[in-house]
């Protein structure tokens, strides 16, 4: 029997909060606009959780630095919320990321999945873009964590973490069949490097890798200021998937969700008789024996 999964992904676009029950309607809508598409896996944006950050007023909003303790003050609530809607809808759902403040006062780029029996765990961005690193700072995670859950074995690689091959091929290697790639860029060519580094991640994997972007302006968040980008859902091109490797994609910057239905039992069959076999084949590359990457297996079953 087919291993059928449908994916919801969040073209996502952030608005001004008067309170966090507005907050609270506008998650609730969606994911029940998701439920009623048949979506059994949600996965929202990189640093969709910023919106918060209006909660506390404009000139905190207006502060990069403010603007992360604000959100990471609320974080616990927005999870909670993410808690409760993916135990009462039986659903799997990454929620959008933000800051996470760790004992030692630095802020790590967080996204946390909630599965339908009410466990979680988390995924912190690995490599840093220029601004994070250089103007906003916020630290790099240290950990790799692959996820046990009903639908599959699932990875998460945080915007620009899916532009570069060894952590994706860690987490395949160690038995993931989903990547799920929540981005957030403010300009065309971020939003290409992420589409094709995604692309290029279930290419070399042959499984399915998953893009959910923030779209839209924002004009009171220097953080979040512009958002440019389209979700997909995309696999290798090869026998069981589309020639194109596109399973979904959306229209650029068009706020909604994009779904597809997925076959993980594909990714099986074509890494054991696809025309192309990267997956196997990854250690021929000259210099492909490189250092091992650590998992942390996160089980939500």
């Amino acid at each position: 029997m087919a291993r059928l999964v449908r994916i919801a992904a969040a073209q996502y676009a952030p608005a001004w909060l008067d309170g966090f029950a507005a907050y609270e309607d506008k998650i609730s809508a969606l994911v029940d606009e998701a439920v009623r598409g048949g979506a059994q896996l949600l996965v929202f944006p990189e640093y969709g959780l910023m919106e918060l950050a209006s909660l506390a007023g404009k000139a905190d909003a207006g502060s990069l630095r403010a603007s992360l303790r604000t959100v990471a003050e609320h974080s616990s609530a927005a999870q909670q919320l993410f808690a409760r809607l993916a135990v009462s809808h039986a659903l799997h759902i990454l929620a959008p990321s933000g800051p996470a403040q760790a004992a030692d006062g630095r802020f790590h780029n967080r996204a946390v999945l909630h599965g339908p029996d009410g466990r979680s765990g988390h995924q912190d961005k690995l490599i840093m873009t220029r601004f994070e690193r250089e103007a906003w700072g916020v630290s790099a995670g240290a950990e790799l964590a692959l996820f046990a859950t009903r639908l599959g074995s699932i990875g998460v690689l945080i915007c620009y973490d899916a532009e570069f091959p060894l952590a994706a091929r860690a987490l395949v290697a160690a038995g993931a069949e989903l990547l799920l790639v929540p981005s957030c860029t403010d300009s065309h060519a971020g939003h290409a490097r992420v589409r094709i580094g995604t692309m290029a991640r279930a290419l070399e994997g042959q499984c399915v890798a998953v893009v959910a972007p923030l779209v839209g302006t924002v004009d009171w968040s220097p953080a979040i200021d512009i958002n440019i980008g389209a979700a997909g859902i995309y696999g290798p091109p090869d026998r069981g998937f589309p020639e194109s490797g596109v399973i979904a994609e959306g229209a650029l910057n068009v706020p909604g969700w994009v779904q597809g239905e997925v076959d993980l039992d594909r990714i099986a069959d074509v890494r054991r008789n696809g025309q192309v076999l990267n997956f196997r084949h990854w250690d021929e590359q000259p210099g492909a024996a490189g250092p091992s990457i650590d998992i942390v297996r996160v089980p939500l079953v």
